[in-house]
Parts: structure tokens; C-alpha cells; sequence
């Protein structure tokens, strides 16, 4: 099996800032990749370099044996991890899915379209929320749109940003479940940015330990040790003690 995605040698610069340096991956079809790291450990960048948001300053991306530049947009799914979206804007959830398909602001949805729109959100657990205006929708609620948003192409390659961000407990459970439930019925390849370890051993096939470099890549039991924790964050998980006294002003 070819590789779906090969990311070689990728340094990224931000004005005097090195974000990413000599980073180098890859994956095949039907891979969960979870990407983890510290702040600032360029998880969003390498993200936006692989969409071509942001330019490489060295080394190349290539997504099914194509540079990524030539790669159709409707093989791509996109979930940010800021939504930037005015939520005063008068239109409904289904407008906001729909736009995913067009790749600009829909005027007039047609029957078919918001059949689509409303399949793919009664996919993510959301079909009830079809005709809600997108101010009257929680964080959670924004975070499962956003995902039928960028199924409704159908893509072979879904990059998600933090996908459970202002999820409680439960949705997160269900959020992975909607993933990998499309992901084995397209066999698409899934990039996926987060900060929980526990999902990314449980839902990942393959771990990408990132410090603006890769500090280790493999199967989540084998990048994700003790040893590249402590390389990547300086200490393994968290120890609770007594906080030290602050004076109260």
C-alpha cells in the first residue's frame, strides 16, 4: 500500500521564529495519526504547512503520491481549532455544513443540498440541529458542525485541530466514535491534533510526539513513553502537591 501521506524534511519558519524544523512522517490510507506536544510545539502549524496555509521554507508534502498543491480540495477535510466564524451572521447550521461543499458561503441551499447537509450531520449526532441559527449553538455543539461540515466532501484526508475542544466527557467519547466511523467506511487517513494522551493511545494507529521537531513517531505504546514525555515536556504527566503560598491582594 502506497503512502497517503509523506511529510519530508518540512522546516517552517514564522518571521525569526523556526516553528517546525526537519520534520518528516508518514502514513497510509486508513491511519489515525494523533499529533501531541507542548504549547508551542507547532501541532497547528504542521497542520496548516500540509494545507498549504502556511509556506514550507524547506522540504516537501506530498499527499497520494501528489504534491499537496496539486491534490483536489474535495479530497481534503479541514476542522480548525479557532473557529472564526461571526455567530451573529443570520443562517442556520445546515448554511454552515453546505459551505463546506461549495467552499463559499451558500446564498440558496438547494433540496438536495440540505438533505446532504442533514445527513452528514445526523451522522455526528447532530440532525436535530439543522435548522438552528448559528448563534444558539454551544461549543460542542459548533465543534460537531464543524466536523459535518468537512465530511459532506467525502474526503479521503481529514486533518482536525483539537476535534473535542469544549466537548464534555461523553461527547468526546462520541466525537471518536463518529470519526473512526467514517474513517472504515471510507478508509480515509486522519490527522489529528490533541492534547489527550488517553485518546491518542486508544483511537491512534500512529503517535507524532512534536517539539517544533519530531521527537519520536510510531505506534502510540512505542512514541509515547516515559523517556520522549520527558524529552518532549521535561516531566511525565502531572504530580499534585501543595501549591505554595501566594499572598491574597
Amino acid at each position: 500500500m502506497s503512502e497517503a501521506i509523506e511529510v519530508n524534511g518540512l522546516d517552517v519558519q514564522l518571521g525569526n521564529y523556526r516553528a517546525l524544523s526537519d520534520v518528516s512522517f508518514s502514513a497510509r490510507q486508513g491511519d489515525t495519526v494523533a499529533i501531541l506536544g507542548p504549547n508551542g510545539a507547532g501541532k497547528s502549524v504542521l497542520i496548516k504547512a500540509i494545507l498549504g496555509l502556511i509556506p514550507a521554507a524547506a522540504g516537501e508534502v506530498r499527499l497520494f503520491g501528489r504534491l499537496a498543491s496539486e491534490v483536489p480540495p474535495e479530497w481534503i477535510g479541514y476542522v480548525p481549532q479557532l473557529k472564526t466564524l461571526d455567530r451573529s451572521f443570520p443562517a442556520t447550521t445546515c448554511d454552515l455544513v453546505v459551505s463546506g461543499r461549495r467552499r463559499s458561503w451558500p446564498g440558496r441551499i438547494t433540496t438536495r443540498e440540505h438533505e446532504t447537509a442533514a445527513r452528514m450531520l445526523a451522522i455526528v449526532g447532530a440532525g436535530h440541529l439543522c435548522h438552528k441559527p448559528l448563534g444558539w449553538l454551544s461549543g460542542g455543539e459548533l465543534e460537531r458542525v464543524y466536523l459535518a461540515r468537512a465530511l459532506i466532501r467525502e474526503p479521503r484526508l481529514l486533518l482536525l485541530d483539537e476535534p473535542a475542544t469544549g466537548i464534555d466527557i461523553v461527547g468526546e467519547d462520541d466525537m471518536y466514535c463518529y470519526i473512526e466511523g467514517y474513517q472504515k467506511r471510507s478508509d480515509a487517513v486522519v490527522l489529528m491534533v490533541t492534547h489527550d494522551w488517553l485518546a491518542a493511545r486508544h483511537h491512534a494507529s500512529q503517535a507524532l510526539l512534536l517539539n517544533r521537531r519530531v521527537v519520536s513517531f510510531g505506534k502510540p505504546e512505542t512514541a509515547l513513553t516515559d523517556k520522549s514525555m520527558r524529552e518532549a515536556f521535561g516531566h511525565v504527566g502531572h504530580r499534585h502537591a501543595p501549591c505554595p503560598e501566594v499572598p491574597y491582594v
